[in-house]
């Protein structure tokens, strides 16, 4: 048996959900919460098979209440439903610590499936919401390392490869030494050079030098 924590400030939604997993045999809602502070009340008092909560409630954020969940239990299966759109919220909530997301309009077709998923111990967005994910925790590979710069070290890195000296980058830019410093040192980090040698002869081979 699924034993589920439900929480969403507005009634109706919760009827509208017990209605959807009334004749599940496997799932029970064992508690319901209206806040974001029952939330974490609950939390504290026992133990559940999966937080199913609304992005938005007063109280604690849903932001908050993932992290403690996850520090009480870092197992603990939490599924988001949201009104809002899975391309607004669904990576946030995702690198924050939640298990899955899914939209209320999604949920009388989708939430028993995705409630199973988790639970288990997986991972349940729409398979378009997968494709946004897979692009936004691995950027493209084949991008020129030199693309990855700010645009303060992309700055630095030109003055740079032109021979430029940090004292004189310093006062172009109207900064200190050390600050020039600490750009130059990052952006040789991101683009896996070594020396000057290896910026200047990085730009001259893409052509970035007018």
């Amino acid at each position: 048996m699924i034993k589920i924590l439900m929480a969403d400030d507005h009634a109706i939604v919760r009827e509208g959900l017990k209605q959807i997993l009334a004749d599940v045999p496997d799932m029970i809602i064992a508690g319901e919460a209206a806040s974001g502070d029952d939330v974490l009340a609950m939390l504290r008092a026992d133990n559940w098979d999966i937080l199913l909560l609304d992005i938005a409630m007063p109280g604690k954020n849903v932001l908050e209440l993932i992290k403690l969940a996850k520090q009480k239990n870092p197992q603990q299966p939490i599924l988001i439903l949201s009104m809002y759109p899975e391309d607004q919220y669904a990576i946030r909530m995702l690198k924050s610590g939640a298990d899955g997301y899914l939209t209320k309009e999604s949920a009388p077709d989708q939430l028993v499936a995705a409630i199973r998923k988790v639970a288990k111990g997986g991972k349940y967005i729409s398979a378009t919401m997968t494709d946004k994910l897979i692009e936004e925790l691995n950027p493209d590979q084949n991008k020129l390392p030199h693309t990855k710069l700010s645009d303060r070290e992309y700055q630095v890195f030109l003055a740079v490869a032109k021979g430029r000296r940090t004292s004189e980058i310093a006062q172009e830019m109207t900064l200190s030494v050390k600050t020039i410093s600490t750009f130059r040192t990052r952006l040789m980090a991101k683009m896996h050079l070594h020396s000057t040698a290896d910026i200047i002869c990085y730009a001259l081979k893409h052509g970035l030098l007018d």
